[in-house]
């Protein structure tokens, strides 16, 4: 029930401060218990926040709600232009654009396609975690997660391997800059920016060569793309390849980390999928549950509209908490519980929401699954008895992406495999 007390008053929202980075879920209890829709200020903004799950879906599946850039009406970044959003202005369109772009963009990046870079993924995977057990240990960022990722991007968008350092740097300052405004310092928001433009500017060049002298790359395939003599221009390429960037490469490295510390937190769970390998599509979908890479998005209502009992006005902003949605008692049994078998079970556990829903559904989400079984499957096969080098890890500063900045695990390597 909807505490009136709340909706007539703003609720002091402190989830986001780096005090409760390492675990922020408590507070999204209490958020959630408070009321479904939780009104707060976010720096100068008064938004909304969705803690359910049902709010949630709702919100992220209903046709009023955007990106509100195109009207000026997004409050999260207040005066920012779509084509300053990080990752382009794909990602602040919203229909009829977006639709367009997202179905041109969906021709060269289907699922076959990712589906096809599996025996890759899993080479890189390979010599990643052979290098690890003969050292007798890495750290799950530096070593396995981070660069399989880098590897993966360059091969699909055709980056020589020399640039991935110079473009690695060029999207972790976007990532960062991917949190509201009023999260980020002067100087976050001026990095974001200069890494934005270097980063066109690189692809520019990129998207250019690939007209003249394509490969069998996404950056040719989509240069390709002709529909009715419709063509992607230059700088739609180079934003849309920009958002694979900026929403694909920390996002799956986070992955990766997140799941290796759930299964290292919970040794029983990791025994179980050491022993039932099978199950690691299921225990991919539970990690993007229990601890997912991105906690939440934001979305603009684009017309009056009621969700629930809560009614929206035109202009008004939500933070979808979809983290917060993952534990979700009325959506998910024993939902605090990590388990592995939650989404094998006959009928599978309720969808979740670490790729999104409705128009905005994650294009990468089969490429991101592809890397986190292959580089997590591959550790545990081979890796022996992994053990935690510390239980004092550190996490990035950023609140929408959560990620870890090193993860040092120990390795005795079991000879036999």
């Amino acid at each position: 029930m909807v505490n009136p007390a709340v909706v007539a008053n703003e609720v002091e929202f402190d989830a986001f401060d780096l005090g409760h980075r390492a675990d922020p879920y408590p507070r999204y209890r209490v958020l959630r218990e408070t009321a479904p829709f939780c009104p707060v200020r976010l720096g100068a903004a008064r938004v909304t926040v969705a803690t359910t799950y049902a709010g949630c879906a709702a919100v992220l599946q209903g046709a009023e709600w955007g990106r509100g850039y195109a009207d000026g009406l997004n409050p999260f970044r207040p005066g920012v232009a779509p084509g300053e959003v990080p990752g382009g202005s794909f990602l602040g369109m919203d229909p009829p654009g977006h639709t367009r772009l997202r179905a041109l963009v969906s021709r060269a990046f289907t699922p076959r396609a990712s589906l096809a870079e599996t025996p890759f993924v899993r080479l890189v995977a390979d010599r990643l975690v052979d290098t690890a057990v003969a050292d007798g240990g890495l750290d799950v960022v530096a070593d396995l997660a981070r660069p399989l990722s880098v590897a993966v991007m360059c091969r699909l968008l055709g980056v020589p391997a020399a640039d991935a350092p110079s473009f690695l740097g060029w999207v972790q300052a976007i990532a960062r800059g991917t949190d509201p405004d009023y999260l980020l310092s002067p100087t976050d928001i001026v990095v974001r920016t200069a890494a934005a433009r270097e980063l066109g500017r690189y692809l520019f060049e990129l998207v250019t060569v690939r007209r003249v002298a394509p490969r069998d790359d996404l950056v040719s395939r989509l240069a390709a793309i002709q529909p009715d003599l419709e063509v992607l221009t230059e700088l739609e390429i180079v934003e849309l390849v920009a958002l694979l960037l900026a929403a694909g490469l920390d996002t799956t490295a986070n992955l990766v980390t997140n799941g290796v510390l759930a299964l290292l937190r919970h040794p029983d769970q990791l025994a179980l999928l050491q022993e039932r390998p099978e199950l690691m599509p299921a225990a991919v979908d539970e990690m993007l549950r229990y601890d997912p890479p991105s906690q939440f998005v934001t979305r603009v209502a684009l017309a009056d509209t009621t969700v629930g009992e809560r009614r929206f006005s035109r202009g008004d902003g939500v933070v979808v908490l979809s983290a917060s949605g993952h534990r979700d008692p009325a959506a998910f049994a024993d939902p605090d519980r990590f388990d592995i078998t939650r989404y094998a079970a006959s009928p599978p556990a309720r969808r979740h929401l670490g790729f999104a829903l409705g128009l905005h559904y994650c294009l990468g989400a089969p490429l991101a699954r592809i890397q986190a079984e292959a580089a997590i499957g591959t550790l545990l096969r081979r890796g022996g008895d992994l053990r935690l080098a510390t239980e004092d890890v550190e996490y990035r500063p950023n609140a929408a992406l959560r990620g870890l900045r090193s993860l040092l695990v120990n390795i005795t390597a079991d000879r036999s495999t």
